[in-house]
C-alpha cells in the first residue's frame, strides 16, 4: 500500500488528467479542435504524472515526465507498447496546434486524439485504482 503522501498526489494529479480530459471532449463537441487537441495532451500528461507519484518523481519538463514513464512503466510492460505511440502522437499534435502558425487540424485528427487520450486515461484510471487499492 502506499504511503498517506502519495495516494492524496496520484489522486489530485489523476483528476486533474480527468478534468483536462472533459475539457477536450467539450471543445472537440463545440468546434474548438485546436484546444481539443491540447485539453486531451494534457490529460495524458497529468495522468502520466499520477502514475509518477507512486515513485515520487516529477518533472518540470514534459518530456522529463514522458522519458521517466516510458523507461518505468511502458519499457517495463507494466503499460502497453502503444501507449507510447499515443504520447509521441499527443505531444507532436499539441506542439503543432500550440506553436505552429497557420496549423489546421481537421475534426477527425482532433477527435482520435481525444479518443487516443480517453483510452489512455481510462489505462491509468485502472492501473491506479488498483495500485490505491494495495494491489501493486
Amino acid at each position: 500500500m502506499l504511503d498517506d503522501n502519495r495516494i492524496p498526489l496520484m489522486r489530485f494529479r489523476l483528476n486533474k488528467a480527468k478534468e483536462c480530459l472533459d475539457d477536450a471532449e467539450n471543445a472537440l463537441e463545440s468546434g474548438s479542435l485546436l484546444t481539443s487537441v491540447n485539453r486531451a495532451y494534457y490529460c495524458i500528461l497529468h495522468a502520466m504524472r499520477a502514475v509518477l507519484a507512486i515513485d515520487r518523481f516529477d518533472s518540470k519538463k514534459h518530456m522529463g515526465v514522458i522519458a521517466a514513464f516510458r523507461q518505468k512503466y511502458i519499457k517495463t510492460g507494466i503499460f502497453p507498447m502503444e501507449l507510447s505511440n499515443t504520447i509521441r502522437d499527443a505531444y507532436d499534435s499539441r506542439g503543432n496546434s500550440d506553436y505552429e502558425d497557420f496549423f489546421e487540424m481537421s475534426c477527425e485528427d482532433a477527435a482520435k486524439q481525444v479518443e487516443s487520450a480517453k483510452a489512455f486515461f481510462a489505462a491509468i484510471e485502472t492501473f491506479l485504482a488498483e495500485t490505491d487499492n494495495g494491489s501493486s
